[in-house]
């Protein structure tokens, strides 16, 4: 009876081992969860071991996306930009917190190296141009145009080391609605990596950044879509591997207006008051941090190729990819030289 008992335990041993030699070879798996934001969506994918439980990550994922909604939306009348968007008093400071602060240095930094093609305070000219709401847009008179863009220059803006902003005119404001997602990527990028994982890819609204590599050890993926109004929204244009990188676009082919039978885009120049006209129609911008790259495919899109592509050669850790649609409607494509690398 005890040997019997004897070779039982052996054999059940040697099952164990086969079994946990199995799973050590794929005992990694894919957690995926998502949600709202921003008025869009989020996607999230992290690789950890397969018996794992993420509901606090996901948890802590929220409410990092309620404080950035809570600083940056301004849609909401409590949040920290709406109050400081209906400050009228030159001489007072608002103290802001760590996340609005961030999101100001960061866009310092592009309108300055855009030389304002990017500009965080361009709303009223969006505003004018029908682009917020949802009636029946009509073109604004010339005088409306200059008018609303006199209270553009993100030059009016004052911001601090500890964390005051201020205004030098009254009536200028912010909307930050054009690197607040990348922004929301990067923070929830430091959350994933603050639970101590390493392979993971963050998405809010198109706006992306992978880390390390997916459960096959292949590097993650993300899709240019095809830049046209008529294409299915997942048709994709071209496939970019990314890892520990961010990627963001900017694009002509969802958000637009028909005005008196012209077609007119949201991207507006915040130095002429008006949509861009100058062919291109997407913008796509490898960088470290999505925040950067968000903000960026904004600027570069309204500089447009012959002006971007020299500034992003010299911009370190930058590169870009330009669609632009000739008289016939055919793409053409201009890229910086380290653009699509595999990592």
């Amino acid at each position: 009876m005890q040997a019997r008992w004897s070779r039982l335990l052996v054999v059940l041993l040697l099952f164990a081992t086969v079994l946990l030699l199995g799973a050590g070879c794929s005992h990694r798996k894919e957690f995926r969860f998502s949600g709202a934001t921003m008025g869009t969506t989020y996607h999230i994918t992290v690789v950890a071991p397969f018996w794992s439980s993420l509901s606090r990550l996901e948890r802590l994922i929220q409410e990092e996306l309620l404080a950035i909604n809570q600083s940056l939306s301004v849609y909401d009348p409590r949040s920290e930009i709406s109050r400081f968007n209906a400050m009228t008093d030159t001489e007072v400071a608002l103290e802001i917190s760590d996340r609005f602060a961030d999101v100001l240095a960061v866009s310092d930094d592009v309108w300055r190296r855009t030389r304002g093609a990017f500009d965080p305070t361009v709303f009223p000219l969006v505003k004018l141009w029908g682009f917020n709401t949802d009636g029946s847009p009509k073109m604004p008179q010339a005088e409306a145009i200059e008018a609303a863009r006199r209270r553009v220059g993100f030059q009016y803006i004052h911001f601090d080391a500890r964390n005051r902003i201020g205004k030098s005119i009254p009536n200028v404001g912010l909307d930050l609605s054009a690197i607040a997602k990348g922004y929301g990527v990067d923070r929830v990028a430091g959350v994933v990596r603050n639970a101590g994982y390493t392979d993971f890819i963050v998405e809010i609204g198109g706006e992306v950044f992978a880390s390390g590599r997916k459960s096959d050890g292949q590097p993650w993926k993300v899709g240019i879509n095809y830049p046209d109004a008529a294409a299915p929204p997942d048709l994709v244009y071209r496939t970019l591997p990314l890892s520990d990188r961010a990627v963001a676009t900017s694009g002509d082919y969802r958000n637009f207006r028909n005005i008196e039978g012209k077609r007119y885009t949201h991207i507006i120049d915040p130095q002429t008051g008006r949509p861009i006209d100058n062919g291109v129609v997407s913008v796509t911008v490898l960088a470290d941090t999505c925040a950067l790259a968000d903000g960026l495919a904004t600027g570069l899109m309204v500089m447009g190729p012959e002006q971007a592509l020299p500034l992003v050669e010299q911009w370190p850790g930058i590169d870009c990819l330009f669609l632009v649609k000739d008289a016939e409607g055919k793409l053409i494509e201009f890229a910086s030289s380290g653009f699509g690398k595999t990592p």
